[in-house]
């Protein structure tokens, strides 16, 4: 039987390689999803048709199963953001799951997901943590928060349903895993273009409502070479490099980005506590954005954010502490 509360939000371009088997995966969910929606990102290859196929060829088989299939083809491509947003507004179900095209759920994900909505309702989104496996479905021996360098604390914070804390240092909810309450849209809605779709929302959910992991992988998270958004374990190449990458532009864009929150924190009027630390963040990108472009000269603003605790509040202490006093300057980033 189909659970009327769910749907799923499928994006895909261009996935016919892997969709076959995700789309199987959900179908196989019980209970499963009373709806199926696509959003195409003007897909080149027989992504569709393998989706209906699919989805032709798994009804059959079970008689009763009743998922509907919505297929939007959406041209030109709106990118991977827009493309999930308008798919999510298009969604009927009180409970909706988003999905990438390459991944593969495990049995019981949909059912772990929506039980926790209905233990809490105060619970805007719930994530679970993945599997990490490669392109041929072999796992990687780590999961997605283990790539993240999720710490403890930080995990923590998260299953305990105090997500906003640790959101206001860095994102830790990734999209393919997430499930969310409908309602969250009419808070979260538009999506800036600024901010990727499953952080925004994450955010969102965190500042309105409550946030909550599920520690254990609930998906297989597949690593090919090709995703649009994937993740890995940083080397120490990469955290060189990143030392290296000019400062302005990144700094100017994280800027632009806690003043938005902030703002739609006042629009959604959210809790007064809540709306002074969604300032206080804000008001942390921005003078991390004023730094001098001279190194030496960022040492008394770096320092006075150390000891006053913002770095560790609102950053992530001490990386980018080295980040802001190493990286250089690079050009100032465009006016608007």
């Amino acid at each position: 039987m189909a659970d009327a509360r769910i749907s799923v939000a499928l994006g895909t371009r261009n996935g016919g390689a892997y969709v076959a088997r995700q789309v199987a995966s959900i179908l196989g969910q019980r209970p499963a999803p009373f709806e199926l929606v696509v959003g195409d990102d003007d897909s080149s290859d027989d992504t569709l048709a393998i989706i209906e196929r699919v989805h032709t060829e798994t009804l059959a088989a079970n008689a009763e199963l009743s998922t509907r299939l919505t297929i939007i083809r959406r041209r030109p491509a709106l990118g991977v953001t827009a493309n999930f947003a308008a798919t999510l507004a298009a969604c009927k179900g009180e409970l909706i799951a988003l999905s990438d095209q390459d991944d593969v759920w495990m049995p019981g994900k949909l059912a772990a997901l929506s039980a926790a909505f209905a233990a809490d309702p105060q619970l805007l989104l719930v994530h679970s943590d993945a599997r990490l496996v490669d392109g041929e479905g072999a796992p990687l021996g780590l999961t997605l928060l283990d790539a993240l360098e999720a710490t403890k604390a930080e995990r923590a914070g998260l299953a305990a349903g105090e997500a906003l804390p640790v959101l206001l240092r860095r994102n830790l909810v990734t999209g393919a895993t997430v499930m969310l309450r409908r309602t969250l849209l009419n808070s979260a809605a538009p999506v800036p273009a600024e901010w990727v779709h499953d952080e925004w929302l994450a955010a969102i959910a965190a500042a309105v409502g409550r946030v909550r992991l599920l520690p254990e992988p609930l998906i297989d998270y597949r690593q090919h070479g090709a995703n649009q958004i994937g993740a890995r374990r940083p080397t120490m190449a990469d955290r060189f490099a990143r030392l290296r990458e000019p400062q302005a532009h990144r700094a100017a864009r994280l800027a632009r980005r806690a003043a938005l929150l902030a703002e739609r924190g006042r629009a959604v009027m959210v809790p007064t506590a809540v709306q002074q630390q969604l300032d206080a963040k804000a008001a942390h990108e921005a003078q991390r954005a004023r730094l001098p472009r001279t190194r030496i000269a960022r040492v008394p603003s770096v320092l006075g954010g150390v000891l006053s605790g913002r770095y560790f509040r609102y950053s992530r202490g001490v990386i980018d502490v080295m980040r802001d006093l190493a990286q250089p300057a690079g050009q100032p980033a465009p006016r608007a």
